[in-house]
């Protein structure tokens, strides 16, 4: 039986590992949960460590995996700070969060290729493979998944050979991870920030340098949505 803290900071990390595939920061967790300190955070994934629902992933930064979730998980509410979970409108105005689908749906999605995490590469391939993915991590949409290849990113917890899945789409918000086409034939995956008419594609490793370009220059291809890795 988890405490109410407890439950609340396991679905958001959940939550938010399943719209960016990226754990969210201490800070974020701190005040998701309108903490005064980090220290509290500390506490409850140890606690959640030790009850078997979080896994610390060794030697990466914001590294968490949700093990398994709670049975209570589909109703209780979310955590009220400022980064509590979005809701989905519903028709007649108001407000429900959307169930999660039965853990047992999966979707074939498209392998389109390699897509850079460093120095741009080719632009997307045609389809290579097929890849089943759990329903849970999609949502609407027209989805696809890429290889990673490079280290760019390595400090928003991509790695060489990690899978991203990439929901189809040609706008992104500021700040959001996304596949960019630049130049018209080279495709990479980085944060995208907007800085006035520019458009900065900025990676995540300080051994590489941010790249500007002029907004006609980048394409926006789809925005990460979520991650799979393979252990052999």
């Amino acid at each position: 039986m988890l405490t109410r803290k407890q439950h609340e900071l396991l679905m958001f990390i959940h939550e938010r590992i399943k719209e960016t595939g990226v754990s969210p920061s201490f800070d974020e967790m701190k005040e998701a949960l309108d903490l005064a300190s980090k220290s509290g955070i500390h506490r409850l994934i140890t606690a959640l460590e030790e009850r078997g629902f979080l896994r610390r992933l060794p030697h990466r930064a914001r590294a968490l995996e949700v093990v398994k979730l709670p049975q209570q998980a589909t109703t209780a509410a979310p955590p009220q700070g400022r980064q509590a979970f979005r809701p989905q409108v519903v028709e007649g105005g108001g407000t429900a969060a959307a169930p999660p689908p039965p853990a047992n749906e999966v979707r074939e999605l498209s392998v389109l290729g390699r897509i850079a995490a460093g120095t741009p590469i080719e632009a997307i391939q045609h389809e290579r493979e097929r890849m089943v993915v759990p329903e849970a991590m999609l949502g609407a949409g027209e989805h696809f998944v890429l290889e990673v290849q490079g280290d760019s990113m390595i400090n928003a917890g991509i790695y060489d050979g990690d899978y991203v899945i990439i929901r189809r789409g040609q706008t992104a918000n500021s700040g959001e991870i996304v596949v960019a086409l630049v130049m018209g034939e080279e495709a990479t995956l980085k944060r995208l920030r907007r800085k006035g008419a520019s458009v900065a594609l900025e990676a995540a490793n300080p051994a590489y340098e941010t790249r500007i370009f002029g907004p006609d220059q980048v394409q926006v291809q789809g925005k990460l949505v979520g991650l799979i890795r393979r252990y052999h």
